[in-house]
């Protein structure tokens, strides 16, 4: 009797034995396929970057079906401009919010560098005025680039919606956010630097054309440079911060004693709400958006397709 408990013992020991290699097999032949993540340690922090492309200024990496109402390659059927994306991971109220507390910021430090020069006589510089407008670029996008978009820009909004890289339902609520915000910066300049609210007015010092057509090349440049980086794989979209914060400062440099370098509707509007300047406001409106359509427009056509050149990077973040 005894000799048969032992046996059935053994036994009973083998087969567990047998089940715990079985299944100790089977977790590493995932966890060497990818197919399973390491838990994370409770309290550990989360990586700047995630290991998936980081989703700065656009609404979904992977370009979206093409629309009837805008095609680009090919007319998709079954599709609709308004309607056809997935779900959003943030919620609409959150994006508003980040949009709107960029706009104040990048706004606030725009203006407030030409007002800080007109008032101490030249302080700033032009190299000063372009480093506060794009400085204020590359912060705010590795800030609230995951968030909203960090868009900022009407401009840039219409653009990506345009092509699909955004949803139009929710191109009003984002411009009202970004047109609100620029008045209220512009309102609060008008405050702390009053009287010298002129000097954050951006107004042409060159012929109406000439100012036209520089607004609609620096933003053309700023969206070909904005459609790279969040749109396609292959660009280093981490440095997404760092390259749009550079195209903007070059372009001030280049049009800021003309024009003013706006490459922003925003960014003329609401200093000239508050100043009551509304001269050639119109430019700042037209010749940004049409540039914005162009630049991104430029850059869907000479994008690369799926299987051309080199396969999309590994992504590294900054902590790696």
């Amino acid at each position: 009797m005894c000799d048969d408990e032992e046996i059935i013992l053994v036994a009973r020991k083998l087969a567990v034995a047998r089940i715990i290699s079985l299944l100790t097999f089977q977790a590493s032949a995932e966890l060497e396929n990818g197919n399973v993540s390491a838990p994370a340690t409770p309290g550990t922090p989360t990586p700047l970057f995630s290991s998936l492309r980081v989703d700065s200024l656009s609404y979904d990496r992977k370009s979206m079906p093409r629309c009837k109402c805008f095609p680009v390659d090919t007319w998709t059927p079954n599709h609709t401009c308004l309607t056809d994306f997935p779900t959003p991971d943030v919620s609409l109220a959150r994006k508003l919010g980040a949009e709107f507390v960029g706009t104040f910021v990048l706004m606030f430090a725009a203006s407030a560098g030409p007002i800080v020069n007109e008032k101490y006589n030249g302080a700033e510089t032009l190299i000063g005025n372009a480093a506060c407008a794009g400085l204020a670029v590359m912060i705010l996008i590795l800030s609230t680039g995951h968030i909203s978009g960090a868009h900022f820009n009407p401009s840039l909004t219409i653009a990506f919606a345009a092509f699909r890289h955004f949803p139009w339902t929710q191109v009003p609520a984002y411009i009202i956010a970004q047109v609100s915000a620029s008045i209220c910066a512009s309102f609060a300049l008008k405050g702390v630097f009053h009287p010298y609210m002129s000097g954050g007015v951006t107004l042409p010092s060159v012929s109406t054309g000439q100012a036209f057509a520089l607004e609609f090349i620096i933003t053309f440049n700023l969206l070909f440079v904005v459609t790279a980086v969040a749109t396609d794989t292959r660009a280093v979209g981490e440095l997404a911060g760092i390259a749009v914060g550079a195209t903007v400062m070059l372009n001030i440099l280049i049009a800021g004693p003309a024009s003013g370098g706006s490459m922003n509707p925003v960014r003329t509007l609401g200093p000239a709400v508050a100043a009551s300047n509304y001269r050639e406001l119109w430019i700042y409106l037209v010749a940004p958006t049409l540039g914005a359509l162009a630049g991104a427009g430029v850059y869907s056509a000479v994008k690369l397709r799926d299987g051309e050149g080199d396969p999309p990077r590994e992504v590294r973040s900054f902590r790696r």
